[in-house]
């Protein structure tokens, strides 16, 4: 078996790659605000990741183009809040919240999505995911706080947060109709997904232009923007979908509490931040998590 074939079949390093990748959208998206707008942001990004995965999807599209037409409500549902809304949400609250705010909120995936896998889908969570879950989110809070819990009770409100919070809501809801997706080709069903993302982003991008707001032709929106289309987009999107695929939306999704770490990892290692203790214990808190969820086991 190749690497690419063992590599594919490794949903843990799929999954970890995918939110690494997200965790540098984040710090991107940040950077960004105020460079680039929102809208034509949200808009690049999925040109280019379209065009990006044209050449790797175009011959699995001829066998499954029927399919995805029969199956075209389901697909413009998961482009709809999985592609075009989360990131588009994501980059217009960073206008006006803070980073800090912005991971906190999208570490309530998780729980959101075994939420809604019960009350929607009627699935029960063992013991074990009931814990691993627990663990997770303190290992979250231990690293967003920096070790201190209660200065969670001070955080500053800002308009985006609310904004934030409806794409939070929206990504809960794509990882469970992945479950349901067509039964096409990962590169077919990505390439239907980005492709209605730009139709759907294309009005707001025009408007934004019409309000004299178009991307600036320099190097920190050029390189910013290709991150983005390249990295969160084209494979995080990929991976995700492929570790949905291997151990389902509710297990998937657990690996987004990674997030926060990856994140401080990256202000590590580009900002020159120390780190702490509290990104030590953050880190075995989340991955005890992880594995716990991960465990099958009798359902309580």
């Amino acid at each position: 078996m190749s690497p690419v074939s063992r590599l594919w079949r490794a949903a843990p390093i799929l999954l970890c790659l995918a939110v690494l990748f997200w965790a540098g959208n984040s710090v991107a998206g940040r950077a960004m605000a105020g460079v680039v707008p929102p809208m034509g942001l949200s808009f690049w990004r999925w040109v280019l990741a379209l065009l990006l995965i044209t050449p790797f999807a175009w011959p699995h599209l001829k066998s499954d183009r029927a399919e995805l037409i029969r199956r075209w409500p389901m697909v413009l549902a998961l482009a709809a809040t999985g592609v075009a809304s989360f990131g588009a949400l994501l980059y217009v609250g960073l206008q006006t919240t803070t980073a800090l705010n912005s991971v906190l909120m999208q570490a309530a995936i998780p729980p959101l999505v075994m939420l809604f896998g019960f009350l929607i889908l009627r699935e029960r969570t063992t013991m074990a995911q009931t814990i691993g879950v627990a663990l997770s989110l303190l290992g979250v809070l231990v690293v967003i706080a920096q070790g201190r819990p209660w200065d969670l009770l001070h955080l500053d409100v800002h308009p985006g947060d609310g904004i934030i919070l409806v794409g939070v809501l929206l990504y809960a809801g794509y990882s469970l109709l992945l479950r349901r997706r067509p039964a096409v080709h990962p590169l077919s069903l990505l390439w239907a997904t980005f492709a209605l993302a730009v139709l759907l982003l294309a009005p707001f991008w025009a408007w934004e232009l019409g309000q004299g707001r178009g991307v600036p032709l320099t190097p920190q929106a050029i390189g910013g923007v290709l991150y983005i289309a390249i990295f969160p987009s084209f494979l995080s999107y990929l991976f995700f979908n492929r570790g949905v695929e291997l151990l389902g939306p509710a297990r998937a999704s657990h690996f987004m509490h990674l997030m926060p770490v990856f994140g401080a990892v990256l202000a590590v290692v580009l900002l020159g931040e120390s780190f702490r203790g509290y990104h030590a214990v953050g880190v075995l808190l989340i991955g005890a998590g992880i594995g716990l969820a991960s465990l099958k086991g009798r359902t309580g």
